[in-house]
Parts: structure tokens; C-alpha cells; sequence
């Protein structure tokens, strides 16, 4: 119960890409594309979130350190 509660967090709490990395893909920037998170599964490499707005779906990695403010971003990569 509190992954899903810290996956629900991350989706929100993700800090933004800052203007060098403007165009990297972020949980962050596909939630201002109007994708929605409709899957959170745990991984190796941390949680992992499912986004998805109508026919595309992005998986994206988040990192959560104990003294960072942000739940980060670790990499998305489109789901074909």
C-alpha cells in the first residue's frame, strides 16, 4: 500500500526538466501532455509508471532518495 502511495506521489511530485534537458521526456512533461498513469509496477531499477494518453503509452523509471525534496525521473522509453 505504500509503493502504490508513493507511486501515486512520484506522478505529481517529480521535479520539472530544467532548460538544458528541456526536451528530455519526463513523468513530469508527459503529465502536461495530458498522460495519465494507468499502471505502477516495482523493478530493479526502481518504481516503474505506466503513462498513456489515447494509443501511446510511455514506461517510465522514478528514484526517490530520502533527502531529495523531488521523486525524479530516472528515463522513460515509449511501450510499442
Amino acid at each position: 500500500m505504500r509503493l502504490a502511495a508513493l507511486l501515486t506521489a512520484a506522478a505529481f511530485a517529480v521535479g520539472g526538466a530544467s532548460t538544458a534537458s528541456a526536451q528530455a521526456v519526463s513523468v513530469q512533461s508527459l503529465i502536461s501532455q495530458d498522460f495519465v498513469v494507468v499502471g505502477t509496477i516495482p523493478s530493479q531499477a526502481g518504481p516503474g509508471l505506466f503513462l498513456q494518453k489515447k494509443d501511446k503509452m510511455f514506461f517510465c523509471v522514478v528514484a526517490e532518495k530520502p533527502t531529495s525534496e523531488n521523486v525524479d525521473t530516472r528515463y522513460c522509453k515509449p511501450v510499442r
